[in-house]
């Protein structure tokens, strides 16, 4: 079936069932690989204070966001080993979270990406589209979206 799966992570509860169908669908295969990915997220504007636990003041340091986010990686690839998934692999990326999608997807020949249907920033989503919904539309490989 499916040697490598993308999945992208950002915390929400949508992420954690992708990358938990993720787990069941690669657990206790010897060659088969998993990559977590997280794009973190700057505010567009610099907020006096977080609106939800994905949203990060722009005047947060990178080297800040960078630890939050290798924290996120790490739990989530923890989770995965615990789940007998043998071979994860975390990126951490900074950039356009569906661009970077696409890009590792595309390098490293992924057989699919399964991510959530909603992830942090929803209020984005209903203004820009949801990165979903993006990434499913160009992706060369099968795309799972996960409610």
């Amino acid at each position: 079936m499916f040697r490598t799966i993308l999945v992208p992570v950002d915390g929400s509860s949508h992420a954690r069932k992708a990358l938990s169908l993720a787990c069941q669908l690669l657990a206790d295969r010897q060659e088969a690989c998993l990559l977590l990915l997280h794009v973190p997220e700057a505010a567009p504007h610099d907020p006096p204070m977080m609106w939800g636990v994905g949203s990060e003041a722009a005047a947060d340091s990178r080297d800040e966001r960078e630890r939050r986010a290798r924290q996120l990686l790490d739990t989530a690839a923890e989770e995965a080993r615990d789940r007998g998934v043998r071979h994860v692999e975390p990126e951490l990326r900074f950039g356009d979270p569906i661009r970077t999608i696409l890009e590792l997807a595309d390098a490293r020949n992924v057989d699919a990406i399964l991510m959530g249907s909603r992830g942090l920033s929803d209020l984005r989503g209903l203004i820009t589209g949801s990165v979903s919904h993006k990434v499913s539309h160009a992706a060369e490989c099968s795309v799972v979206t996960v409610h």
